[in-house]
């Protein structure tokens, strides 16, 4: 074993209730789960965290954690490699890239901490504030319920706003293009709009939908169709004067590389990408091609990455996360004036609150 040998792999299951029903244009959930990977070595911790479901800890415990203890801590795109090696067999994507990504995004602060410097000075800082958007809207969400979450946002200084459309798989065209009304209303001329439609439309339903909302001055359209479809994302690109975005389910460089050229921003996510490791790969594709990158959910983990990336857009700073990321952890950033904070503590700057005990699943 090397001297900084990781010595401990530890996992953690967390379920926190939404305050009401949500659902965006294609799923219905009342609760998210945050899934945590603690590495020790020489006596320091790093933490990471993925949202996921508890399959991920145990794939962790099971199949990664024999992958990563004794291995060098600062070696961690070896460790990377290994533990993507270790998937061959169960496959890559999905679960097993949550868990890499959580054990990834633990290894880069441990080493940050052993270090003694803030992770985003290791990655190379560009910016000490990161900008956010307002995300949420959800598709269940009346009238009242959508005016106290633009407040919300408006409150930090968020200058756009993001709001699900394309409710029951595209069904509810009309009430879809009602709410973003309703945003525009209640978020005032200065900010700027965003949808995502989770890919609920049709190619057909997408063009048509997507005219009216460049009508409405919207400037981003996340997901018109699936992910899945490049090809008709592509065409939308091409006819709709509104930014096309995805990329929040790609897991490696080779889902992101599908994308790149048949959208206007890449979203990237460090719990579905690989962690850190993963997404600043995947960013270095969005950059060789021109294009920025938006930091999907989990603001509190893209602030060390988002700081070191020149073509960052922006990251989402979602509702639910937003929400629970403090009960999780100490020491998440503020935001302030539509910005994210970078911190000056090692690592990341959060430790497992004491407090998260209550939300976890035994």
């Amino acid at each position: 074993m090397t001297t900084r040998a990781v010595t401990d792999v530890r996992t953690g299951v967390y379920r926190f209730p939404t305050p009401v029903e949500e659902a965006d244009g294609t799923f219905t959930w009342n609760a998210t789960t945050a899934v945590t990977v603690q590495v020790s070595a020489e006596g320091v911790t790093g933490l990471g965290w993925t949202y996921s479901a508890g399959a991920a800890a145990a794939l962790i415990d099971g199949q990664l954690a024999d992958v990563v203890r004794g291995r060098d801590a600062f070696d961690v795109p070896g460790a990377w490699e290994a533990v993507h090696r270790a998937g061959r067999n169960l496959g890559t994507r999905g679960l097993f890239a949550q868990a890499q990504s959580a054990v990834d995004i633990a290894l880069w602060d441990l080493k940050a901490r052993l270090l003694d410097v803030p992770l985003a000075d290791l990655f190379g800082r560009v910016r000490g504030r990161v900008p956010v958007y307002g995300s949420g809207g959800f598709t269940t969400l009346d009238h009242e319920q959508l005016a106290e979450q633009v407040a919300w946002w408006r409150s930090v200084g968020c200058r756009a706003m993001k709001i699900k459309i394309g409710e029951s798989w595209g069904r509810r065209a009309d009430r879809d293009l009602e709410r973003v009304h309703q945003l525009r209303d209640l978020a005032g001329d200065d900010v700027a709009l965003m949808v995502d439609a989770n890919g609920g439309y049709s190619p057909g339903q997408a063009r048509r939908i997507g005219s009216a909302l460049d009508d409405l001055g919207v400037t981003w359209f996340e997901e018109p169709v699936t992910s899945d479809d490049p090809e008709d994302l592509r065409l939308l690109r091409g006819v709709l004067r509104c930014d096309i975005a995805a990329g929040e389910y790609v897991a490696d460089v080779y889902e992101a590389g599908h994308l790149i050229t048949a959208v206007d921003c890449l979203q990237l996510d460090v719990t579905r990408c690989g962690g850190y490791t993963g997404w600043l790969r995947c960013a270095a594709l969005a950059a060789a091609a021109g294009l920025q990158v938006s930091g999907h959910c989990a603001p509190s983990l893209h602030v060390p990455v988002a700081a070191a990336l020149p073509e960052l857009r922006h990251v989402e700073w979602f509702v639910d996360h937003a929400r629970l990321e403090p009960l999780l952890v100490d020491g998440a950033p503020s935001v302030e004036g539509g910005a994210l904070v970078v911190g000056s503590s090692p690592g990341h700057g959060m430790t497992l609150s004491e407090g998260a005990a209550q939300w976890e699943v035994s």
